[in-house]
């Protein structure tokens, strides 16, 4: 007789399982509440201590951890083999399905201690785990309930289940494993080392959430992955409710958009371009937030990604099909809007049931040949008392929100980043260009008339006074910028002497 030892955290679909696997002539070995389960649903199965012949101790700690159970799974099916387990009374064990204990769901609880933690490792499932992948020449090893079906289907079909699904489940089971280590290991690093310092061994865990059609380039492969437990709003847990399948270039802009209008706290719309702002504004109404950005930079705005900050209503909806967009992201979207974008099948609305609270969190890695740059994101976000007015000129109250709305969205543009806004919408954005007043030049050129009166925000400070001099011909009257340059003396005098506000933040955005 064929015996399978059934011991799972996740117990979905293991009655249907186990009974099948019964039908098919297959003893059932399990455990805690495993067992209970199976019983309770009339499943037959032999409690691991009637195999074992020894007791669990130590609180459950020590129940599987034992030769009857692991020499049965790990034992190949050579004379040799079996020979010893003969001597030993030692029945083989045919099939592993095992998951283990919720560590991840278990820290992801608010105010849950170190104790309860640590309970949560599991020892005993991992090893049959390991034990059984490690044999995947002999023994069918399953971690994931989804797969269930699978094995039934070819035991039912063929009476075995074939190699190369016992490959692929073994190798499902080990990377099974090392994700449960590493959300381990990530934790107790954590504790001893602190959230913002970096451990020795770096042990990243995502989940495919899908492929995409191709990378930045038709050559190029790519595929999203999910950080599992992800919560927080944003594209990674949004919900696409119409519209094609999510490109590369998509997740990435609408990632930038999403992260960008979440700086805000009054209805404000962001309109992303090749993973820059062309226009951003806020205003007491969505749909008027919408036009003031789509006017700011219409050309661009053409397949641009679009993100907003407040749920997309039937008004806004309706500007928002005049033009080609191919991402709509916003906290929700209201019946009347979903409505109006039926017309538009192709386009995508991703909700992400509701906005961030407070600034981003975690780690910010990027690929380098060979290796990967880690940092913690730029949460910095201004204290507006801790601004250092160094011009002549004062800010009138006007000028200093006008400043700290340019701000927000400077910190989101390619470096070097210069933005031009006015009345709460950019005029001209100047992003990744080699040097700052080239930058200038292109927001100020593209704000064009409208730069008169308006302000200027720069990601950095200015190297010369030569900034300055650009902006005062457009009409600039405020700048913000960081301050910190040795020739900042240079830049402060040539704002004095043109009259215009100048203000210190003391924090750089930089954005490679």
């Amino acid at each position: 007789m064929r015996r399978a030892i059934i011991s799972v955290s996740d117990k979905t679909g293991v009655v249907e399982f186990a009974r099948a696997l019964k039908e098919l002539g297959f003893e059932i070995i399990s455990t805690g509440g495993t067992f209970k389960t199976l019983k309770e649903n009339g499943i037959e199965a032999r409690y691991v201590t009637e195999i074992t012949g020894f007791p669990e101790i130590l609180d459950g700690r020590v129940k599987t951890l034992n030769p009857y159970i692991h020499g049965g799974i790990l034992a190949r099916r050579t004379p040799e083999h079996l020979k010893q387990l003969e001597e030993h009374n030692i029945g083989l064990i045919d099939l592993v399905a095992v998951n283990l204990y919720p560590f991840r769901q278990t820290i992801a609880k608010p105010g849950v201690t170190l104790e309860e933690a640590i309970e949560n490792i599991d020892i005993g499932g991992p090893t049959m785990v390991r034990a059984a992948a490690k044999n995947f020449e002999h023994v069918v090893v399953i971690v994931n309930p989804e797969r269930y079906d699978d094995v039934i289907r070819e035991l039912r079909e063929k009476g075995e289940v074939s190699r190369e699904t016992r490959m692929a489940l073994a190798a499902e089971a080990f990377t099974h494993t090392a994700e449960y280590d590493a959300y381990i290991s990530t934790y107790l690093n954590r504790l001893v080392r602190g959230e913002e310092e970096f451990p020795p061994v770096l042990h990243l865990s995502y989940i495919k959430a899908q492929d995409c059609r191709y990378g930045e380039n038709p050559h190029q492969k790519a595929a999203f992955y999910r950080l599992p437990g992800a919560v927080t709003p944003g594209v990674a847990t949004a919900v696409k409710l119409q519209g094609k399948e999510l490109s590369f270039n998509n997740i990435m802009d609408s990632n930038s958009a999403f992260e960008l209008v979440r700086e805000f706290d009054e209805p404000t719309v962001v309109i992303i371009k090749h993973n820059n702002p062309c226009g951003v504004a806020s205003r007491p109404q969505l749909r008027d937030a919408y036009v003031a950005a789509f006017e700011a930079d219409p050309v661009s705005a053409f397949g641009g990604i679009v993100a907003c900050n407040r749920p997309v209503d039937g008004a806004t909806a309706q500007e928002m099909i005049k033009t080609f967009l191919e991402v709509i992201i916003a906290p929700d979207f209201t019946p009347e809007a979903l409505e109006i974008f039926k017309t538009k099948e192709d386009l995508r609305l991703l909700k992400t049931d509701g906005m961030p609270a407070g600034p981003q969190q975690g780690w910010d890695l990027k690929a380098v040949n060979g290796g990967l740059l880690v940092q913690t994101v730029d949460a910095g976000r201004l204290d507006p008392a801790q601004l250092k007015v160094v011009s002549k000129a004062q800010p009138t109250p006007a000028q200093l929100e006008e400043l700290l709305f340019a701000w927000k969205v400077v910190k989101h543009v390619k470096s070097n980043a210069i933005v031009v806004t006015k009345n709460k919408c950019t005029l001209g954005v100047g992003a990744g260009q080699m040097n700052r007043v080239t930058s200038a030049r292109i927001a100020l050129a593209q704000a064009g008339e409208k730069a008169k009166g308006a302000v200027l925000a720069s990601d950095a400070f200015f190297p010369f006074r030569d900034t300055v001099d650009e902006a005062a011909k457009a009409g600039i009257t405020a700048i913000i910028q960081t301050g910190g340059s040795l020739r900042d003396e240079e830049s402060i005098k040539a704002a004095d002497e043109y009259g215009i506000v100048m203000i210190f933040t003391g924090m750089r955005h930089f954005k490679h």
